[in-house]
């Protein structure tokens, strides 16, 4: 039975617009069984894939393509192919892909950044975001090196939580409750959401979109709204727009919990 099949319990969500980043799609970290579970439970006019869709930093390293990874990327075209309109704006770690921007394949729009229109009218910048990560412009070396640790710290996240699943315990991302907590990354997140803000200001847009940093956030600065969809490696969360406008984060993790979506057994990363 492959990985979409197994998925057809629960209700469907219709949304107008899903933006999802950072699936990491060749990377042991990305859990690829939610996103699945997600992706077969919701429905939307536009699905935005706001970068970092697949990693080609990490299979330069070691190829890894499992059978999961290959059936998000056919339940997409699938979605492409029956009217959901999708876009991609490419990230840093799949740069390759921007080489294409400005084209379309399999009905799916490649951009580097995006304006997206709410039905309550507003005016989204959509975009990965590394644009304005110091750290990915000025020192490519010194990011990579930093995604090598962070590679580290995954493999920590599931052997921790192939414990918690022994105990009964559910899943708990050990790496997004650092972020929380190291003064350092704390920084770094303010900063970054400032150099995003102040851009799309001097854009005289309403607000922007993106991802890149793994976490997500609905913020308001002033008159500028600043959305990040956050990640599929540790908190598996979803930028959804309602009919009316109205943008909320989906976190898919007490999504698939509360509606039994995702047998336990699936629930959980597994130790590499």
């Amino acid at each position: 039975m492959n990985a979409v099949s197994r998925r057809t319990t629960g209700p469907v969500k219709k949304y107008r617009s899903i933006f999802i980043s950072d699936l990491h799609l060749g990377f042991r970290g990305c859990q690829a069984d939610r996103l699945l579970d997600f992706l077969a439970h919701t429905e939307s006019d536009f699905l935005y894939l706001a970068g970092d869709i697949f990693d080609g930093w990490e299979m330069k390293k070691r190829p890894y393509w499992p059978p999961e990874h290959q059936e998000v990327v056919k339940m997409i075209l699938h979605k492409a192919a029956n009217g959901t309109r999708v876009i991609y704006t490419p990230g840093n770690h799949d740069e390759c892909a921007r080489d294409f921007c400005g084209h379309s394949f399999d009905n799916i729009m490649v951009r580097d950044t995006v304006t997206h229109t709410t039905a309550d009218n507003k005016k989204l910048l959509v975009l990965h975001g590394d644009q304005f990560d110091t750290v990915v412009q000025v020192s490519p070396l010194l990011a990579h090196i930093g995604s090598s640790m962070y590679g580290k710290l995954l493999m920590l996240n599931r052997l921790v939580n192939g414990c918690r699943r022994l105990m009964g315990k559910p899943y708990w991302s050990l790496a997004a409750h650092l972020k929380h907590k190291v003064k350092n990354v704390v920084s770094y997140i303010g900063r970054f959401e400032e150099a995003v803000i102040n851009s799309t200001r001097s854009q005289q847009l309403d607000g922007v979109v993106c991802g890149h940093i793994h976490h997500a956030e609905i913020t308001q600065f002033g008159d500028t709204l600043y959305c990040n969809t956050g990640d599929w490696v540790e908190s598996c969360t979803a930028l959804i727009e309602q009919p009316n406008g109205s943008l909320e984060i989906l976190r898919w993790v007490d999504e698939s919990q509360r509606h039994g979506t995702l047998a336990d057994e699936q629930a959980l990363p597994k130790a590499a």
